[in-house]
């Protein structure tokens, strides 16, 4: 895949940046500005060669019209901050905010375009629309960068349409996820241990499906723990349980004894009659959960279990926390498979940690990027490549 340095000598270029700036927001507030801090390098790597560049990006999900709630003004101020620099601020997409914006820019400077999703084009399923919005971003510029990992598996216009419009290379951001992801699936350090959790074991079954045949050890915990638990023939109380795929679980338990694979469950949990921190709190066996209570963290015995599992390993991917981490009763077991992680980067592990709430997860319970191997900006991306699917924001760019 071309690089940056495949595009020839960029001074006086408009250059089409699309990165991940999709950041949790408080009102107008940045509450974790990772994904900020990882778009810059590339960004700053343009300037420095004197590239007028414009980038473009998306926050949540409006619905193809402007919504002040997902507006990207909020995110200006703050890459001005990481980029020691001022950076103007376009009032929409394509419109004449966005051409006077980028006609105005000087060699070495940024422009931020508003959320691409205020136009249906950006995420539209009909070709032409799409391909209609792409000709009009492209219009804006010289070449193209994919930077925003987060969204490499969505065939969007901004993602995937512009690439085949004008000259385009991969980010730094996008070269440094991919490499991760190929040591993590071509030959990785044994042993390798894959950390799942989360609330929903549908959204990690292919993930499963296709790592049984790769990793040395499956840990799985958080909610998508109690479908596995359920296929054991324990009962759950009223955890969260995906019902109509517990014989899937079955199966992929015994293929997992048939293969090798070891699978590691909670052998105990913490329980409580509500989804609250409130309320009386107990620790019970994985097999012993009483009617009327949810399983909400996995136990001190299963997080001292998981992070044994992790010690020795070599490579480890985590994606999902082990319990309901925003609830302070409820993060001991997220916090032990971090620091278990840690230690493991300290003895010289690949340590993974596969974006989403997971990277929401060590930066509130108080760790560093730096303690890990990597943090991905794309849990999504992270996870569908590891089902072995195609991105098309990578296959486009050759």
């Amino acid at each position: 895949m071309k690089t940056i340095a495949d595009l020839g000598d960029l001074r006086g270029k408009r250059v089409l940046v699309r990165s991940d700036l999709n950041v949790p927001l408080d009102g107008d507030r940045i509450t974790d500005d990772g994904r900020v801090r990882a778009s810059v390098p590339t960004i700053q790597e343009l300037t420095d060669q004197g590239a007028r560049v414009v980038v473009v990006a998306h926050l949540g999900r409006p619905k193809g019209a402007p919504e002040d709630k997902y507006s990207l003004k909020p995110v200006v101020a703050r890459l001005g901050e990481l980029l020691g620099q001022d950076v103007a601020f376009a009032t929409d997409t394509v419109g004449e905010s966005a051409k006077a914006t980028v006609e105005g820019l000087q060699d070495g400077q940024v422009a931020l375009l508003e959320n691409l999703r205020f136009n249906p084009g950006e995420t539209s399923k009909d070709e032409s629309e799409r391909r209609a919005f792409a000709q009009e971003l492209a219009s804006l510029a010289d070449a193209y960068v994919s930077d925003g990992f987060g969204v490499v598996h969505r065939k969007q216009a901004s993602v995937y349409d512009v690439a085949q419009i004008l000259p385009a290379a991969m980010g730094g951001l996008v070269k440094a996820e991919v490499d991760v992801l190929q040591r993590l699936t071509e030959d990785p350090e044994r042993p390798y241990a894959v950390v799942l959790g989360g609330a929903k074991v549908a959204d990690k079954l292919a993930v499963i499906d296709n790592l049984l045949g790769k990793a040395d050890r499956l840990l799985i915990g958080g909610g998508m723990a109690f479908t596995f638990l359920k296929a054991q023939g324990y009962e759950v109380g009223g955890s969260l349980l995906d019902e109509d795929n517990v014989d899937t679980c079955r199966r992929y338990l015994e293929r997992a004894q048939e293969s090798g694979v070891e699978i590691v469950l909670p052998v105990d949990v913490v329980c409580n009659a509500a989804f609250s921190a409130e309320g009386d709190i107990i620790t019970v066996d994985a097999d012993k959960i009483p009617a009327g209570q949810m399983g909400l963290d996995i136990g001190p015995r299963s997080a001292e279990l998981y992070a044994s599992k992790v010690a020795d390993a070599r490579t480890v991917f985590w994606n999902g926390p082990m319990g309901a981490f925003e609830m302070a009763p409820f993060a001991a077991g997220t916090k032990a498979v971090a620091q278990a992680l840690v230690d493991a980067t300290a003895k010289g592990a690949l340590t993974v940690v596969g974006g989403g709430d997971s990277a929401a997860a060590v930066r509130q319970l108080g760790f560093s990027d730096d303690q890990f191997g990597h943090i991905s900006t794309g849990g999504g991306a992270s996870l569908e490549y590891l089902e072995g699917k195609d991105l098309p924001g990578i296959s486009i760019l050759g």
